[in-house]
């Protein structure tokens, strides 16, 4: 018989791969160092400036908000308890692990605000240099702002800063990142605790950062992180004995304002009313590191 030749094997064409379904991330609340949901299992919608779905936040409840003002409480001794050098350390740790999410949070600024990509990176990277300034001023606050006082008489006197306690911190509304950063990071560098409510219609870097935080070796309660709305969070918090100063910064309206602080009166809370035109892009002052300070004033014999 003769010899056939054989037929050349054909390449089977390849098959169009399927598209791949977006997994899409869900946001989570940020009380005590873990992520749980609203209480309420609320969640509403975060868009961008076109109207275009982006997410969906968590809405926290009155009871979330009253579970992050006890973390905060809980957490105090041990975070102001702790070195000054340890905290530094801490804060500088945030702003590695910032770096590292540097894509992520530019991507959330730039949606949420409208601004361009080269924006919304400047302001990512101006947060990071914002908790490196901070993580440098944690060694050096009681050097600064406390000191020996010139009295007449056989003893001395000493005045030392201390932290005030538990802070309420409502976040700038238009400065999702960059302004929660600067309202923030002086709050702890001097060991207070906080609760932060941030900005409403930009939630997702603020929620962001609180995975950044539980990374960063941070104790878990000094920074808890509520998204929701004001009318809701904001009267819970200024009435609560837990919190002891409330930072009215992101306050939706001078009203708004007014019966907050009207409610913080009953236990008596420090309040801090922020500068009408401040501006979070400019170099920041040892204005707010001052802000929740208190003196401590020491008297001691010298002699007999």
């Amino acid at each position: 018989m003769p010899e056939t030749t054989p037929m050349p094997e054909t390449t089977p064409m390849p098959e169009t791969p399927p598209e791949r379904l977006r997994v899409w991330k869900t946001y989570k609340l940020f009380i005590g160092g873990a992520f749980p949901r609203s209480e309420s299992g609320r969640v509403y919608p975060v868009t961008d400036t076109s109207g275009a779905h982006l997410a969906n936040a968590p809405r926290a409840s009155r009871k979330d908000a009253r579970d992050a003002a006890a973390a905060a409480r809980k957490a105090f001794g041990r975070w102001s308890g702790a070195t000054a050098y340890h905290r530094g350390q801490i804060l500088y740790r945030i702003a590695e692990m910032l770096q590292g999410r540097h894509q992520q949070f530019t991507d959330e600024v730039a949606h949420g605000e409208g601004v361009s990509a080269q924006r919304a990176a400047a302001q990512v990277e101006a947060a990071i240099d914002r908790w490196i300034w901070y993580a440098g001023w944690a060694d050096k606050v009681h050097q600064v702002f406390g000191n020996p006082n010139p009295v007449a008489g056989p003893y001395f006197n000493l005045s030392t800063p201390e932290p005030t306690g538990t802070i309420a911190i409502l976040a700038p509304q238009h400065s999702s990142l960059l302004g929660l950063v600067s309202t923030l990071a002086p709050a702890i560098t001097t060991g207070n605790t906080a609760v932060v409510i941030a900005s409403t219609p930009h939630p997702l870097p603020a929620l962001t950062l609180g995975e950044v935080l539980a990374t960063s070796d941070l104790p878990p309660g000094v920074v808890n992180i509520l998204t929701g709305h004001h009318d809701e969070l904001a009267p819970t918090l200024a009435a609560h004995q837990d919190i002891n100063a409330l930072d009215l910064t992101g306050a939706p309206t001078p009203a708004h304002a007014t019966h907050l602080e009207t409610l913080a009166a009953d236990t008596l809370k420090r309040i801090h009313h922020p500068h009408p035109h401040e501006d979070f892009t400019t170099t920041p002052t040892t204005t707010r590191l001052t802000t929740h300070l208190e003196t401590k004033t020491i008297w001691h014999t010298t002699g007999p």
